[in-house]
């Protein structure tokens, strides 16, 4: 049997040196993963930042050998595998120069679902920390988003386990393979998160938590989420990196403000004072501020007419961001799709075509 480009798109991801910008380049250089196997090393070493190692290193029998292992094991797992070209990978990260170009799902959640919130914070949470969590997921129930976290303990698990409470999917992303629950203690809820969430990686099956990993995972959580909420957090840690991919991202962040010698509200008390986080108070400042509030029929509207129409990649990518909210300028479509002005506009006449979107003055758009 023929390999299928997605064993090809695998083994592209197990070529050591080889990273997710690189793989980006290659693609974009020979036209696919499958054409990236079937090059001559000639053809390999004139690809912009691929030298001769590299290119001996993609052309070695060991790299497809790996890719059918990982296939088998994903397969065995019930893991599906998500390329950056594929339907279904996130579209909140494809934007994004440093976005995985694989993950590895397991579950039955929406990685492209209307609202996501990330929630995270120290893994020694206080119980005004828990208390906290628990009291914005509730408030937030009637929007029915997606809640992300890592998995972790305080924070982390806290908000998994108020999601499950409250009936919200949510998903953990992790530093490990799937295969691999860490803290092994989180197993019996991870195995609950399946169902309505699930367990999303960058690393193949098999891969152990290491420390380097940790930063790298932090990443996904911040681009996956519209908002990202730090509970508590000490003076460091990895809340505060999420919080700052976040930053980089243009996404929006909260810090829960906490007692001035609590330890663990140092770090959210510092992202306050130097304007790196919005203060959070209530619920309603995160409602407010990615205009939740706004008539669920238009919201409604894009999901019904999807139902009837098809969409190429780059629409379907904008009207992502018209779930987000109803009313954007064309620069900034442009920046978050990373598509060029010229096509850009032609793809919104086209969907102001379709009915979905009108123009308005000052180069905005919004939902129809």
């Amino acid at each position: 049997m023929t390999p299928s480009e997605l064993f090809y798109q695998s083994a592209l991801t197990s070529v050591p040196g080889v990273g997710d910008v690189l793989i980006r380049q290659l693609i974009s250089y020979c036209g696919s993963a499958s054409e990236v196997f079937r090059s001559t090393l000639s053809k390999l070493r004139k690809t912009p930042g691929v030298g001769e190692v590299t290119a001996r290193a993609i052309l070695h029998p060991d790299v497809l050998r790996a890719a059918e292992v990982t296939q088998q094991q994903c397969e065995k797992l019930g893991v599906q595998q998500l390329f950056y070209t594929e339907k279904n990978y996130p579209a909140r990260l494809k934007s994004f120069y440093d976005a995985p170009a694989m993950l590895y799902f397991q579950g039955g959640a929406d990685l492209n679902a209307v609202r996501t919130i990330g929630i995270v914070g120290t893994r020694q949470a206080t119980d005004y920390g828990r208390r906290i969590t628990e009291e914005i997921i509730h408030a937030l129930q009637p929007f029915r988003p997606l809640i992300i976290s890592g998995l972790a303990y305080g924070i982390d698990i806290a908000a998994h386990r108020a999601s499950l409470a409250c009936g919200l999917p949510t998903i953990a992303v992790m530093a490990s393979g799937v295969d691999i629950i860490y803290p092994y203690v989180h197993r019996k809820t991870a195995q609950e998160m399946l169902l309505l969430g699930g367990l999303l990686t960058e690393n193949r099956p098999g891969v152990k938590p290491d420390a380097r990993l940790f930063p790298a995972r932090n990443r996904i959580i911040a681009g996956l989420s519209d908002a990202i909420v730090v509970v508590e957090a000490a003076a460091k840690g990895g809340a505060l990196i999420t919080a700052e991919y976040a930053n980089n991202y243009h996404r929006e962040v909260f810090a829960v403000p906490g007692h001035l010698n609590q330890t663990f509200s140092q770090g959210c008390n510092k992202l306050i004072r130097d304007n790196k986080a919005q203060i959070y108070t209530r619920p309603e400042d995160l409602i407010e501020c990615l205009n939740w509030d706004q008539p669920v029929g238009k919201t409604a509207l894009i999901d019904k007419t999807a139902l009837a129409l098809e969409f190429t990649e780059e629409e379907s990518q904008i009207l992502s961001l018209f779930r987000q909210q109803s009313e954007w300028h064309i620069d900034e479509l442009s920046w978050r799709t990373q598509i060029h002005m010229g096509k850009l506009a032609s793809l919104m006449l086209n969907l102001e075509f379709k009915g979905l979107v009108r123009t308005l003055p000052g180069k905005k758009y919004q939902l129809h």
